[in-house]
């Protein structure tokens, strides 16, 4: 099986982050098949529809990164019942100029982490508000909201909490799964089977 490129975007900045701990870890969870770029999104300026004709090298840069990938990674903390702004101005930047969206058809897949008990789910399901626009077909279970962050790794950083190394398991195997069912090249064998059998029988 083809080996596919997975990109990770982290909405935390943070240092110490938990989104990005828990990164790592579902990395190592990953079967052979999928291979991970982390994209810093720390760096990009906030994006200006001025600029569209003339973008700034660290736009165009980050649109090439995200096209070169066959589906994408969130991991998102919860501001405010939605992601953080450094999230939002990356998946504004990549979906310009009008019509040349860097995201289009790449399978996705969310996870919220937080230090609070819901786990970021008013994050995780605004920032799917996005995707369906965004053309982006995300993958709708299991769904995955870690909640108490900071009690499920030590001082470290390393995952301790065997429950979720569990439900981590589940979502990228689940993941590994989807990504193959909705690639752009499998979804044209399916119209391709599906004009087939629309043939009328001579």
């Amino acid at each position: 099986m083809k080996t596919k490129k997975i990109g990770v975007l982290i909405g935390s900045l943070r240092k110490e982050s938990f989104n990005r701990k828990t990164a790592n870890a579902l990395v190592q969870l990953a079967g052979k098949n999928l291979e991970f770029e982390f994209i810093d999104i720390a760096n990009l300026p906030l994006y200006n529809q001025d600029d569209d004709s003339n973008p700034p090298k660290e736009f165009t840069q980050f649109r090439e990164k995200i096209k070169q990938c066959d589906a994408i990674l969130f991991f998102t903390p919860e501001y405010n019942r939605s992601v953080p702004g450094v999230l939002k101005n990356a998946i504004d930047i990549a979906s310009r100029p009008y019509g040349q969206s860097a995201w289009a058809k790449k399978p996705a897949g969310v996870i919220s982490v937080s230090i609070g008990a819901m786990g970021g789910f008013g994050a995780n399901h605004h920032l799917r508000q996005s995707l369906v626009f965004l053309d982006m077909p995300c993958m709708q279970q299991p769904e995955l909201y870690i909640g108490n962050a900071p009690k499920i790794f030590d001082d470290s950083g390393k995952l301790i909490d065997e429950s979720v190394k569990g439900l981590l398991t589940k979502f990228i195997q689940s993941y590994e799964q989807w990504i193959n069912t909705v690639s752009p090249e499998q979804m044209s064998i399916f119209a391709r089977q599906a004009e087939n059998q629309a043939q009328p029988r001579q």
